[in-house]
């Protein structure tokens, strides 16, 4: 999933459906979607074991076999791509309710009584995490950086908090801790951040990447530039800072609630 989160951002960030529209970018969208096949192909190589039929129709549509990892090491280029058809549907709610309606109907008191035993055998959720081996929390961050003072909801309401995607990432070489980051907070919106996390993180591992930054911080006037807000990150400081990232399926733009 991690990896297919990745491909969606790459697909995001090149957009061929523009691209489609600009004749004069025809070389651009082949490279672009030749690259999101071979993406999708990598994917459906892991998949295989799990998902043979998938596996199965995405080979009549590259015209390339699944049945060896060795399939992932390289890309596949020169091939004619098959008639497009749909290898996946989304579950549509309203049938699925249909589903499990009927299938509730149809339940009779003898099974309605195996349904409950076999309920009565499955953990809880609550009773599953907490059989489960945490790790010991200490205190040590708490206390070496202790709560704030009580604020209210207006007043956590006043920062917006947005989504952004990394474009670019440079050191600043006159600067021991600072990285000059451009963000996109989608739509064309762009800020210039600069970030004390030049100990904890290299330049090229943060492009492509999405971050959660204060997107309504006051410009704040800098010796290399202007900062136009604030990447959030947790940590105590120099390489031990960690760059806080939205679960999958978050887009630039969105408000951080």
């Amino acid at each position: 999933m991690a990896l297919a989160d990745r491909a969606n951002e790459y697909i995001d960030r090149e957009e061929p459906w523009k691209l489609k529209k600009q004749p004069e970018k025809a070389a651009e969208l082949r490279d672009v979607c030749t690259v999101a096949l071979n993406l999708y192909r990598q994917l459906i190589v892991y998949l295989a074991p799990v998902l043979p039929k998938l596996a199965e129709h995405s080979q009549r549509l590259l015209g390339a076999s699944f049945d060896s990892w060795s399939a992932a090491q390289e890309p596949l280029l020169g091939t004619a791509v098959g008639e497009f058809e749909h290898l996946m549907q989304r579950v549509d709610p309203k049938k699925l309710e249909a589903v499990v309606a009927a299938t509730r109907d149809a339940v009779t008191d003898a099974d309605a009584a195996k349904a409950s035993a076999v309920a009565a055998s499955l953990t809880p959720p609550a009773a599953v995490a907490a059989s489960v081996e945490l790790p010991a929390d200490d205190g040590a961050a708490l206390e070496s950086e202790p709560l704030a003072s009580e604020c209210s909801i207006d007043d956590f309401a006043k920062v917006d908090l947005r989504v952004a995607r990394v474009l670019s990432a440079e050191a600043i070489k006159e600067a021991n801790k600072l990285l000059k980051l451009t963000v996109s907070l989608g739509g064309g919106t762009t800020r210039t951040i600069f970030a004390g996390i030049k100990a904890a993180y290299t330049p090229e591992s943060l492009v492509g990447r999405l971050v959660v930054v204060v997107a309504n911080l006051a410009p704040r006037k800098m010796k290399f530039g202007t900062s136009e807000g604030m990447v959030i990150a947790a940590g105590p400081g120099a390489s031990e800072v960690y760059v806080l990232a939205p679960d999958s399926g978050a887009k630039p733009g969105q408000r951080v609630h």
